[in-house]
This record gives structure tokens, sequence and C-alpha cells, in this order.
């Protein structure tokens, strides 16, 4: 007689091995307590999946194990091959950006032979299930096994629990996490794969809840001239009566926001408030941007930018899906919600009287936008439009006309010296806000014009292709860069201009061994994302900056520099230039911040050398991350500002 195994012995294995390659794949440590946590909620899934192919007849019962099989599988494989691609974890929220992934079909198999390996690996038990499909029981279950499976599941979500309760007074514990925490990169490293996936569906149906309130958070100390008194500066904050509004609210979020902000007292003024007022202003967000792409002798107009004017020293792009997440935070001050991305911001429905457009239009200046790929690509048109943006113009609504949208990726080059005329002849001061293209991946010099075309400056370099390959992309954004100098000298306008520049996302199509061939010693969490930050003007002397900043301070401090209005309190990135003190978020609520890191899947803190850290710091430090992912999704979702201060 033949031996029969149980198709929720083939489940549980199965899944268990999906979620030990997805680790392996996805470089997360295995070896953990999470395991546990991991094991007992895969057992359920498992029991779930076996009760359901167990209850009809053998035939119907043999369609649904292979088919919830294939699921599994697939799912596991996109998993694995979207982190890999994107260097963020999987969202059902990223179903939402269907679009982007459609755009770039051509890459697909590129994506899918870079990935064969782990593909091959995951496909491994559904072909072992149909090669030993006649030792899999098919057989429908009777009454009494549907109890054993009931009475197992409920036995292993108890023991879960408990795993749970007994850790719940950690920071970012797994009960947080499980109950109120929205934190799909940190469930994935948590709980795996396919219960995150599960916990995240349970907290769209059910929304979590997470409490708001305010740690005091003690800063490095800071050494004064014993001579001077400190001069007083006013808060960067509006007359907005939250008091009031508290009172007369009925929403309960609502109200819990206009009392967090009643006692939020904001950041100051300081000695560069207004430095740039009146100037004209060009900003940039230059596609995957990052500090390895800065050469003395290869970039030197990027090189002369960052080494000049204002010097941030410590500066970083996180990374959170892809352009949008970098987008949102420099246009923002947000932290991005992967749902909130897709279903409100995309929609340009919200009110963003923060909005650059908005802000300089109303002080009296000429506003454009410029992009050199297609102009509605993730809906770039409509919600730039929602920040102010009236005069927009990309490829296929205009530019197309000035330069060649027909190559892949676009020329920044053309860009600039396509549409510089638009502004500099303008009796008005200006905004002009650029997204780049130049640098965007894949990196080799077959398939992406850029490198190709500046394939001859890094031929001889001693890197990886790929390296080679971003670099020669990265000169087409240092020649724009130097053409734009260039047209703004000879229009006598160069004194008058400031020059801004900030990245999306570090070049996420580069392992993380090839960076490090030119950045030294990066880690995978923290320092991948290092960056630089421009903000140059030709008549300032070079002034560093040590305090850690990134994407979302970019609105507030730039704000400050011009002397425009606004409230600090209702931007969660702060003006780097101001008292308060610095802080990072990346993509699964670690954080860096003036006194050192912390990684939040190993709950690890690594102080600066010679930094004497508070009692309570880390616990407060990730409060204030709470409240910062919380608020700027609810900011959002509640559309908040239009509430506040109208339209």
């Amino acid at each position: 007689m033949k031996k029969v195994v149980p198709n929720f012995v083939i489940f549980f294995l199965s899944i268990v091995y999906f979620e030990f390659f997805f680790k392996i794949f996805t470089h997360q440590s295995i070896w953990e307590i999470h395991c546990v946590l991991i094991l007992l909620y895969d057992s359920i899934v498992a029991g779930v999946l076996s009760l359901l192919s167990t209850l009809g007849k053998p035939k119907v019962n043999k369609v649904l194990f292979y088919l919830f099989l294939l699921v599994l599988t697939v799912w596991s494989c996109a998993e694995v091959v979207f982190k890999n691609s994107f260097q963020v974890y999987f969202s059902l929220a990223t179903t939402f950006f269907a679009d982007q992934a459609i755009s770039f079909l051509d890459k697909v198999l590129e994506i899918l032979m870079a990935n064969a390996l782990s593909i091959g690996v995951l496909l491994i038990p559904i072909i072992l299930a149909f090669v030993f499909s006649k030792h899999i029981s098919f057989q429908k279950t009777n009454l009494k096994k549907v109890g054993v499976y009931f009475l197992g599941m409920t036995v292993s979500y108890l023991c879960f629990y408990g795993f749970l309760i007994d850790a719940k007074e950690e920071d970012n514990s797994p009960y947080e996490l499980y109950f109120h925490l929205e934190n799909n990169a940190l469930n994935k490293e948590t709980f795996g794969m396919f219960p995150a996936t599960l916990i995240e569906i349970r907290k769209m149906i059910f929304p979590a809840s997470q409490e708001l309130y305010q740690p005091v958070v003690e800063e490095p100390a800071k050494e004064e001239p014993e001579e001077e008194k400190p001069k007083t500066y006013e808060q960067n904050i509006l007359e907005i009566p939250f008091e009031s509004l508290a009172e007369r609210e009925s929403d309960a979020t609502l109200k819990e926001m206009h009392e967090y902000f009643a006692k939020d007292i904001g950041t100051t003024q300081n000695e560069y408030t207004g430095m740039f007022k009146g100037k004209n202003l060009i900003l940039f967000m230059a596609e995957s941007f990052n500090s390895i792409a800065v050469d003395k002798e290869l970039t030197p107009t990027l090189y002369k930018l960052s080494h000049e004017g204002f010097v941030f020293e410590n500066f970083y792009s996180p990374v959170i899906l892809s352009t949008i997440g970098g987008e949102f935070q420099e246009l923002t001050g947000l932290y991005p919600n992967l749902s909130m991305l897709s279903n409100v911001w995309r929609t340009g429905r919200n009110v963003y009287p923060f909005g650059y457009g908005k802000m300089f239009e109303d002080a009296g200046y000429l506003v454009q936008a410029y992009h050199d790929h297609k102009y509605n690509f993730q809906n770039r048109d409509t919600y730039l439009r929602s920040l102010g943006f009236k005069n927009y113009t990309a490829c296929f609504n205009g530019l197309e006309s000035k330069i060649n949208c027909n190559q892949w990726p676009e020329s920044d080059l053309e860009m600039i010296s396509a549409t510089t005329e638009d502004y500099l002849t303008s009796d008005k001061p200006f905004f002009t806000y650029y997204v780049t293209v130049s640098g965007h991946m894949s990196y080799n010099f077959s398939s992406n014009a850029m490198s190709r075309k500046n394939q001859k400056f890094v031929s001889d370099l001693p890197y990886s292709t790929d390296i080679k390959a971003y670099l020669a992309s990265n000169i087409e954004l240092d020649r724009a860069l130097e053409k734009l100098l260039e047209d703004l000298e000879a229009s006598g306008k160069l004194e008058d201009t400031v020059i801004a520049l900030v990245a999306d996302h570090y070049p996420y199509d580069i392992s993380l061994e090839h960076i490090n061939e030119i950045a030294g010693n990066r880690d995978s969490t923290v320092e991948i994302n290092r960056s630089h930050f421009i903000l140059w003007n030709s008549e300032m002397e070079e002034t560093k900056i040590t305090k850690v900043g990134g994407n979302m301070d970019v609105l507030p401090t730039i704000l400050n520099l011009f002397g425009l209005d606004y409230d600090s309190r209702l931007i969660m990135g702060k003006d780097l230039l101001s008292n308060s003190y610095g802080l990072v978020i990346f993509a699964d609520s670690s954080w860096i911040s003036d006194m050192g890191r912390y990684y939040a899947s190993s709950k690890k803190f690594v102080a600066n050398e010679g930094v004497v850290v508070p009692e309570d710091y880390v616990k407060n430090i990730n409060q204030v991350v709470s409240n910062r992912i919380r608020l700027s999704k609810l900011i959002i979702e509640k559309d908040y500002y239009r509430k506040v201060l109208g339209e």
C-alpha cells in the first residue's frame, strides 16, 4: 500500500520553504525569535488552505490544492522579485501603481532573468507536488478531522498570541505591529511574507489605531559662546486656533490631531530665515542621484555644487516606493504612506497650501515645471497641479517638439537647453522645478541611451559594468547643470538664483556590493540611502551643516530660506537650519538621528562615538517616528490642510 501524505503537511512545508528562501533572497536574518511567530502563523495559514481543499470531492480538492499552491508560489516569486528590483517590500497598496510596471514592460524579461535563480528555487515545491501527486491525499475530510483542524489552529493562535503578549512592552514590538502600527516592511521582517500580507488585509478592513503623544526629546548639548547672548527668534507657525477647532470637532481622529498640534511649539526661525528672499529658485528632483555619482573629474559641476554653498554632510534620501515616494517627501515634507500615495495623492483632490507652486506664485514668482519623460506618468500632471504648478511641460504635452522623447532614458541636457529661455527672459523672479530622468535604470551600455552616449568617459574606470553605466548616465545630468549655469551667467541672473537638488532614491538597481566599490562600506538599511542635498548660490560662502537630514526636510528648509510663511507643526520634515534635532525615517521605521542610528528589525541602537545618550532616548524617538508616520498619513487621508487652512 502506497504511503499518502496529508495535504496540510505539503502546505505547511511549502509555506515554510517559501518563507525561508524569502528571507534568504531578501537578505534578512533567519535565526531569530521571530521564526517562532512565523512558524505558528504559517501553520494557521496551512490549516485554512488544507481545510478548504478537503471539503469537496477528491477531484475538486485536487484542483483547489494545486490552485492554492500555485497562488502561494506566484506570490512568493512576486515578493522576491519586487524587493530585489525596487528595494522595498511588496504591499497590496503597490498594486495601484500597476501603470508604472506596465510602462516598463520591455524591462520585464531583464528583471526576470536577473531573478531567475530565485524563481527557479521557489518553483521546486509545486514541481515536486506534481511529480509525487499520487502520494498526496485529496480525500474529503470528515467532521472529526475538521474539529482537529480547528483545535490545532486555535492552539497555534493562542501560542502566537502568547508570544505577542510576552514582548508587548518593547518598542515596535510584535504586539504593536500586529494590532496597532502600520508598517508593512517591519511586518515582513517580523512575521514573514504570508502573515504580513494577511495583517495588511485586516488593517485595510479594520484600520489600526495608534497613540499620539509628544515625548520630551533631549538633544545633544550645544556649545554657546560665553560672551554672546543668543538672539531670540520667532516660531515658524501660523495663527491656527487648534484648541477651538478641537472643542468643536466631532470626529475623534481630527480632534486628536487638533489637540496634538495645539501642544506642538514648532521650529524657530533662525539666522538663515529670509536669506534668499526674492531670489530665483531652480529645484531638481534628480532620478537615482547619489553621492557615488559625484566626482571632481567625471562630474565637475555636481562636485562644485555639492561642495560649495550649503554642504549637508549627513543627508539621506530614503527609498520608499520608487520615484513617487522620494518626490512626495521632497514636495510635501511628509512621510509617504503607500495607500495614500495611490488613492489620494495621485488624484490631486487634496489641498496643499505649502505646495511650492502655490507658495511661490503667491509671492509673485513665475512658476514652471518640466520633466523629460511622459507628462502623465504616475499622474504627475495631476498631483503637480494640486501643488500649484499650473505650467507643467513634459514629453507628449509640449516638450516632445523640443527634445528627443523617443529614446530611453531621455536627455537632461536636452531638457535644460530647450527650456531655460522660458524663464530667463522673464522680468519676474522665477521658480522652476525640474524632474530629471537621465540617471534612470537599467545601467548598461545596450538599452540605456544616456550610458551609451557617455560610455567613452567611463570605459577605463576600474568598476563593474553597472557602476560605469550609472556614472555615464549621471554625466548627462552634470552636463545639464553645466549648461544651466552657463545660461544663468549669460543672462545676468546667476547671482540672484539658488540651485537646489535632491534625489528621489539611491540607484537600487545596483547591488550594495557594487555600490560599495565606490562608497566603501555602506549598510543596506541606513547608509545605502546616503546622498547629497545641493543648495547653492554663487554669492554665498561655504556653510557646513552636520545635522542629520532627509528628503522630508527639504520643503521647510527652502521655505524658511526664502522667508515664506508656513506652519512648521504641519510639516513632518523640519528646517535643517533651525534648532530642531535631526531625524531621518526609513522604510521599515529604522532611523538615524544626531545621536546615532536605530535598526528597527533587530531593535538595535548604535550611538555615535562620544555621544552620551539620555535615558529613554530611543523609546522617545521611536514615538516621534510613529507620530510623524501616522500624522503624515492622516494629513493626506483627512485632507487636513483644507480643514485647518481652507482653500
